[in-house]
């Protein structure tokens, strides 16, 4: 039986990992800290009555220390972080609070408690982190691996990637046991509305416009979030300590491509489904249209990523990690999630923005 505290556990990855966790390891103890930021959703954390929710700040070094020592905490597993690139842009500041001081907070308290107080617990700090630290790739370099070097172009990716560093760092200097998976594009359940795919799911129902930077063809590769969790599960029980795991959904797609199958399954459901049109009328589906009048080519992003492109070996070799599903599996999947839960999204369409 492990003791986890999840930071983050209400946003959108926390989430699903918080259930996932629950189901597979259902002896387990998990208490979720989260600050409720824009982003988080207690909501997200519905049904899950075995938990424990704690509304607090990582950066609360204090909060945290009382926390790992009242519930003998011996997992953390570290999703808090602001994550959206055009957020960082217009404001870096929180960026670096949450995802840099933050994440410091979270291992001072770790190694306050599980190495300074001499418990000689069995521990892990397991720090989720992204492949957007290793820069952009050319259209025929080969795809991340956890040696390439760190080049990240936002300020979003340069706040990861120096809570990577500090990861590394309490690891090599302190003797921390940590471990680090970075994950691409993930999509799925309890996604706040920012992000590509639910954005544009959503503005298909209501005929809003899909707006794709430049020329769309700036590649990512797609991981449903469930295949992530179990990346992370691999990591946290078979990786090696002070390791790093790269976590690919193995769907390396254009935007574009990516569009045109929310198009194309939008506009399936709504062939499939009469009642959808009642639903939802503004979109151009509910008149016999095609969602594809809704894309908008729009001035692109500043410092947008070319290419993003995950190998995964080591995680596959040692891990025995591979992902499950294909793209239009997981998108199918995803579009039936939100459409059987718009009482989850309707209210976040209404939340003024922060």
């Amino acid at each position: 039986m492990a003791n986890l505290l999840v930071t983050g556990g209400a946003g959108f990855i926390g989430a699903n990992f918080v259930h996932y966790w629950a189901a597979h390891h259902p002896s387990d103890s998990i208490i979720v800290l989260d600050a409720l930021t824009y982003a988080g959703n207690r909501a997200n954390l519905g049904g899950l009555n075995s938990i424990e929710f704690v509304h607090g700040d990582i950066r609360d070094t204090d909060l945290v220390k009382t926390l790992l020592g009242d519930h003998a905490i011996d997992t953390i597993v570290h999703f808090a972080a602001e994550s959206h690139v055009d957020r960082s842009i217009d404001g870096p500041d929180a960026f670096i609070d949450t995802n840099v001081i933050g994440t410091h907070s979270l291992l001072k308290a770790a190694k306050a408690r599980w190495l300074d107080a001499g418990s000689g617990m069995l521990h892990r700090f397991h720090h989720i982190s992204t492949d957007e630290v290793y820069g952009s790739l050319g259209p025929n370099d080969p795809a991340f691996a956890e040696t390439t070097a760190y080049a990240p172009n936002s300020p979003y990716s340069a706040s990861k990637a120096a809570s990577d560093h500090l990861v590394r760092a309490y690891h090599h200097t302190y003797g921390l046991d940590v471990t680090t998976t970075n994950c691409s594009n993930n999509y799925g359940p309890y996604q706040f509305p920012e992000k590509l795919i639910p954005l544009f799911l959503l503005n298909a129902l209501h005929g809003r416009a899909l707006p794709i930077y430049g020329d769309g063809m700036n590649v990512r590769d797609w991981l449903h979030v469930e295949d992530h969790c179990r990346g992370i599960e691999a990591a946290m029980l078979k990786g090696r300590a002070g390791e790093t795991y790269n976590i690919g959904g193995g769907q390396e797609l254009p935007n574009v491509v990516v569009i045109d199958e929310i198009i194309r399954t939008v506009d399936a459901a709504f062939a499939a489904d009469p009642a959808l049109a009642a639903a939802f009328p503004e979109s151009p589906a509910a008149r016999g249209g095609s969602t594809a009048e809704l894309k908008t080519f729009v001035k692109d992003r500043l410092g947008h990523d070319r290419r993003y492109a995950i190998d995964e070996t080591k995680a596959r070799e040692e891990l025995g990690y591979a992902p499950s599903r294909t793209f239009a599996e997981g998108f199918a999947s995803t579009l039936a999630w939100y459409l059987a839960n718009e009482s989850w999204w309707r209210p976040l369409l209404d939340r003024p923005k922060g």
